[in-house]
């Protein structure tokens, strides 16, 4: 039986999460990320405008973390995403678009869900190879 030894993923370059939690780990060349949020991590506060620069604010935050695992956006195979209200699908579809440029996107799933924390519209979580 083989061992397999995880390593936890941290960014200063995205919002420090709780301590009860890691920014990402890494486990058999595969990188699962915490979910983020749309929180400017110099500001520690959500990034002004609508849904859409939210949506890109978490991808660019999740961005950070993979890079600091030695990952990048062209290499995540799942996106999960959590929106507190299905108007903000098309924003977030667009916000998507403008991160994942690449020509193999990555699957995606989209649940809505009665809340966030800190009242978000949107919190994204993610899956990247190495």
């Amino acid at each position: 039986m083989s061992s397999t030894t995880n390593v936890a993923v941290l960014s200063q370059d995205a919002p420090a999460l709780s301590p009860l939690m890691s920014q990402g780990i890494i486990s058999n060349g595969i990188i699962y990320c915490s979910g983020s949020l749309g929180i400017d991590p110099t500001t520690g506060k959500f990034v002004s405008g609508d849904v859409s620069h939210r949506t890109v604010q978490a991808l660019r935050n999740l961005e950070q973390v993979i890079l600091a695992g030695r990952s990048d956006l062209s290499k995540v195979v799942k996106v999960t995403i959590f929106i507190s209200s299905m108007d903000y699908y098309a924003k977030v579809n667009e916000g998507c678009g403008k991160v994942f440029t690449h020509d193999l996107k990555p699957c995606r799933t989209c649940v809505r869900v009665a809340s966030l924390p800190l009242d978000a519209e949107v919190e994204i979580e993610l899956v990247a190879s190495i």
